[in-house]
Order: structure tokens, then C-alpha cells, then sequence
């Protein structure tokens, strides 16, 4: 696509204007402007990172470009508003994010910084704190420590650092002033303060085509019904702070900008969120972030993750409409693995559908791969016996996916056609490991190594752990011990059960052989028995395979490992 520059907004009122005394004046001449219907892109100088992502500012895809420095990018994302627990569709905006933080650290060698801010004073969290005759601000630490350890639960990377609102008041309230100062805001005689949106013309809808959307409802002292409130007149027995328009609060919007700013400054490289949050809340952040910063570019890229939905319903999955799971009840039928491949089997972008079967499908899904590499390792041990490996086939087949997995990840982190590319990849192996019982010719565990290492590698890069390195309780390893002494002795066993006869008997006439031969019938009986253990104890989570005369394990846990 080839985009010309209209200035559409580049009238003499804002592109050189004085409000308060205060000189505005554009800053488009130094960049190259991109722009569509109804909104313009500036592209950041700086470094070309070879990774192609959707920006929501424009509707398009473009080449994301580090403005810091080469192997650093600053990223912002809206943490919780903590006044309840939190469900499945917030984990699963957090844990696409995650693995998109993964994909840039890991495949690409960038540094993501990124801020997270915890909203921990809010019109929800006051109406909950009385409602349950407890402090806000106990109330909103302990939803904050159970979303952090739903976060851990779910294998989500921490931020570099979490910011709370209720930490960063004073900041808060220099912002607000600086974007009066501007010509950008107005108090009103009861105390509030609103962002002007008249102030900067059509510049406000930079992110979302608003039509005929209105802004926040209900206040009755806004000069526009698009405004929106930086700051809020305190009402009684509310939380309240001193600021120079009297007593009150922050409004939802401004902790966003004042913290994001606080951090990396007048431009930020990605911005995060669900793409509920693109309208008002981060339309509203880019309008008061460029009119405190008198800069027509705040954000590069607004990177927005689809909503979850429940299966047969339009509507996404939240509180307010009661159809929500919480991590800590999902948690108890599925495993962190198992909702990772969930996420990696849709597009971040789209919109997820929740059901039994999605999540059936995300547990197959692991199953094969983790069935594979637990294959591969046996063939590496010499317990899995096949016939000869066809190995050019396969450092092909291994070189070739992986050149496509870095460029499917390349083109706005398309991690179905990653797991695609992977389940190829292990279908070909799978092919060549067919058991035998006669084994004729040299064996190949190199290549099967490298395929096992590499899987490992990218699953360990989405953040799904095939190899279950979780801290465990000191009773794992014991476990472990007595599962490898019952499942050796239990090999033995059989090694002596099935050896046969050591003459089969023959035809009088011919000398040839009668039939095949058999074990003993005498020891028929330690076979069954050594059958009846492997399946009294699959129930139980430990998995014997034998193979022929050797036998390898796994003890399952909700779908997780620990193999021999």
C-alpha cells in the first residue's frame, strides 16, 4: 500500500495555536506520515526489528520499528482494576501478550520493558468495599496478590515493574495541571476537572472511527459529551486526595498516561490491551498523553487482543454479564499448558470462542506433542526399537520448519501457523518411530535429539513447559524412585515371563516347526499379572508402555509429566 500524507488535521488553530500563554506548534516535519481514512501515522525512526504487526492506529500492518535503540522496545499495558477475581477472559488477553512478549525476547532478541498499572481506586472498587463493609484499599490488595498469583499460575511473565494508582497521586495531579495549562482541560464549579475534546478538533478518534459514539454519560457540568473526567470531586465517605481544584480523585484514563509517561517519557513504542479497552480508554489516553506532551504521536503501535466468548454466545465473557470462569475454577479442570496451545491455536487479534471441545482440542493438541517427545527420548535410550530412519528426510523436514516458524512469527506473530508448522514436523517423526520387534541396520538418535531440542525449545518460548519444571514438593522425587524400582521389577519380571520354550515342538514327518513358539504355560500367569498392574495403576497417573521386553513410564498430573 502506498499512503500520502493529508494533514487533515492540521489546522492554523492546531498547528500553531496559544492557550494560557502557552505556544503550540507541530512537530510533523521530522517524520515520514502515513496516513488513511480519517486517521494518520507517523513511522517512527529507528530500528527495523523484521517483524511486520497490526497497528490498530491504522488498520494496517506495518514493520515494527524500535524508537530507542536496536534491541529495545518500551511496552504499556492496563493492568486489572482490582475489585473482584479474575476471569478467564482477562487471562486470556494477558497470556496472548505474554506470548507475544516471549516471540520478541526469545526469536527476535528484544528487551521488552514493559509497565503494567494496577488500578486500585475506582468507582467499582468503592461500590464493593461498602458493599462488603470493608476498606477499599484492603479490598483492592488482596484482589491485587490473587491476580498476581493467577498471573504466576498461568505462567505470565511479570512486568518489569507493577504501578499502583493510589502510589502515583502527586504525579497524577502535575499531569492534570500541565494538560490545563495547555488549553486542553477546564475546571468546573463543582470541582471537577474534563479533558476538552473541542480543544483539539478532529484529532480526537485518532484510534476509533467514533461515528456517533458519545463519551461518558451522566455528568451534568461537561461543556461536551465527549469530554471526560481527569479528575473527580470527592462525594462523602469516599477515598479523597488534595489537589488544587479541591478533594477528589483521579479519573479512569489519566493514571494510564501519567504512569506510561513517568516511565518512558513522550513516546511509547507499544501500547496493550484488550480491544474493549481501544474505546474510550485508550482513545482517551492517546487524546490527554499528545495534548501533555504537545506531540502528534504518543504511541507507535496499539497492539489489541480479540475477546473470549463463551461457545454459541456473541457476547465476550465478563463480570457484568455473569457468564465468567475464574482462573482459580479453571485452574482445577485444565493446566496452564493446556490454556497456552488454547491461545496459540487462534490468532491474537481474533476474537476465541470457550468450550469443552476448544479446550479438548488444546489438550489433544499437547498430548501429541507431549507423546511425541516422550517417543523420541525412548528412541534416544535404546527402549523404542524401529527399523532404519530415513534421517535426510528428516533434517530436512526440521530445517524447513524451522526457517517457517520464524517467519510465520515474523507476520504479526501468527502462532497457528507455528503449531501448523510443529505438528507437521512431529507427525514425520512419529512416522519413522513405529515399534519392531527385529531391528535390522544402524539407528539414528541424533536427528531425533534435534527434533526433541527444538520442540521443547519453541513450546518453552509460548511458555508451555513439556519438561514440568514447576517446584514440586520434596515427595515428587521419592515418587519418582518407587515408580522406577515397581516398573523395573516389573520388567524383569516379564523379560522372564516371556522367554520361551527352548525347543518348539516339531513335525515328525518334516522336522519343521509345529507352531511359533510360546512362553511357558507355566509362566503365562506373570504376564497377566504384570498386565493388571500397568492398568491398575494408568487410573492412578502412572502410564506404562512396554515395548517389547522393555517397558518406559510417565506419571501424569491433569495432563502434565514426569517421565523416565
Amino acid at each position: 500500500f502506498h499512503f500520502f500524507y493529508r494533514n487533515h488535521l492540521a489546522t492554523p488553530a492546531i498547528r500553531h495555536s496559544i492557550h494560557n500563554g502557552v505556544t503550540k506548534t507541530s512537530l510533523l516535519s521530522s517524520h515520514n506520515i502515513c496516513s488513511g481514512a480519517e486517521r494518520t501515522w507517523i513511522k517512527p525512526a529507528g530500528f527495523d526489528t523484521g517483524v511486520k504487526t497490526y497497528n490498530s492506529l491504522t488498520k494496517f500492518s506495518y514493520m515494527y520499528i524500535n524508537v530507542t535503540r536496536s534491541s529495545v522496545t518500551s511496552r504499556y499495558s492496563c493492568g486489572p482494576t482490582v475489585y473482584d477475581h479474575a476471569h478467564l477472559g482477562h487471562a486470556c488477553s494477558y497470556v496472548r501478550f505474554d506470548i507475544l512478549q516471549r516471540i520478541l525476547s526469545r526469536i527476535f532478541e528484544i528487551n521488552v520493558i514493559h509497565v503494567m498499572v494496577i488500578t486500585d481506586i475506582d468507582d467499582k472498587i468503592i461500590q464493593r468495599s461498602l458493599e462488603q463493609n470493608i476498606s477499599p484499599t484492603v479490598l483492592a490488595r488482596m484482589h491485587e496478590e490473587e491476580f498476581k498469583r493467577d498471573m504466576q499460575a498461568l505462567r505470565v511473565l511479570p512486568p518489569a515493574v507493577y504501578m499502583r494508582v493510589t502510589d502515583n497521586i502527586p504525579q497524577i495531579v502535575a499531569f492534570i495541571k500541565r494538560i490545563i495549562g495547555n488549553g486542553h482541560a477546564y475546571v468546573t464549579s463543582q470541582g471537577n476537572v474534563y479533558f476538552d475534546t473541542q480543544s483539539i478538533g478532529n484529532r480526537y478518534g485518532k484510534l476509533v472511527n467514533l461515528g456517533g459514539i458519545v463519551g461518558e454519560l451522566g455528568a451534568q457540568d461537561k461543556r461536551d459529551p465527549r469530554d471526560f473526567a481527569l479528575w473527580k470531586a470527592s462525594k462523602p465517605h469516599e477515598p479523597h486526595w488534595e489537589s488544587p481544584w479541591g478533594q477528589g480523585r483521579p479519573g479512569w484514563h489519566i493514571e494510564c498516561s501519567t504512569i506510561a509517561s513517568s516511565v518512558f517519557g513522550s513516546q511509547l513504542d507499544i501500547h496493550s490491551g484488550g480491544i474493549d479497552l481501544a474505546f474510550p480508554h485508550h482513545e482517551n489516553e492517546i487524546a490527554q498523553s499528545e495534548a501533555y506532551h504537545q506531540c502528534e504521536q504518543w504511541g507507535n503501535y496499539f497492539l489489541h487482543s480479540g475477546h473470549l466468548h463463551l461457545k454459541g454466545s456473541v457476547e465476550k465473557m465478563s463480570k457484568s454479564l455473569k457468564n465468567y470462569v475464574t482462573i482459580k475454577d479453571f485452574l482445577k479442570s485444565y493446566t496452564a499448558n493446556e490454556f497456552r496451545l488454547f491461545c496459540l491455536l487462534t490468532r491474537y487479534r481474533s476474537a476465541i470462542d470457550y468450550s469443552d471441545a476448544s479446550m479438548s482440542e488444546a489438550r489433544s493438541t499437547l498430548s501429541t506433542i507431549s507423546a511425541f517427545c516422550h517417543n523420541a527420548q525412548a528412541y534416544m535410550q535404546g527402549h523404542l526399537q524401529c527399523q532404519p530412519i530415513e534421517e535426510g528426510i528428516l533434517w530436512e523436514r526440521l530445517s524447513a520448519t524451522q526457517s517457517s516458524v520464524r517467519k510465520a512469527l515474523a507476520d504479526d506473530f501468527d502462532t497457528p501457523k507455528t503449531v501448523d508448522a510443529i505438528m507437521s514436523l512431529i507427525h514425520h517423526g512419529n512416522c519413522q518411530l513405529q515399534p519392531t520387534a527385529k531391528v535390522d541396520g544402524p539407528r539414528s538418535p541424533a536427528v531425533f535429539g534435534a527434533m526433541l531440542s527444538y520442540v521443547r525449545e519453541i513450546m518453552d518460548v509460548f511458555g508451555v513447559d513439556l519438561l514440568d519444571r514447576k517446584e514440586v514438593h520434596d515427595s515428587s522425587g521419592v515418587l519418582n524412585n518407587v515408580v522406577e524400582e515397581l516398573v523395573h521389577f516389573r520388567s524383569e519380571v516379564r523379560k522372564f515371563a516371556l522367554s520361551v520354550e527352548d525347543q518348539a515342538p516339531q513335525d515328525p514327518l518334516t522336522g519343521s516347526e509345529i507352531q511359533k513358539r510360546h512362553p511357558q504355560p507355566d509362566r503365562v500367569p506373570l504376564l497377566k499379572v504384570c498386565d493388571a498392574l500397568r492398568n491398575n495403576l494408568a487410573p492412578l497417573g502412572v502410564h506404562i508402555k512396554d515395548r517389547g521386553t522393555n517397558s518406559t513410564w510417565e506419571i501424569t498430573r491433569r495432563g502434565e509429566t514426569r517421565k523416565n
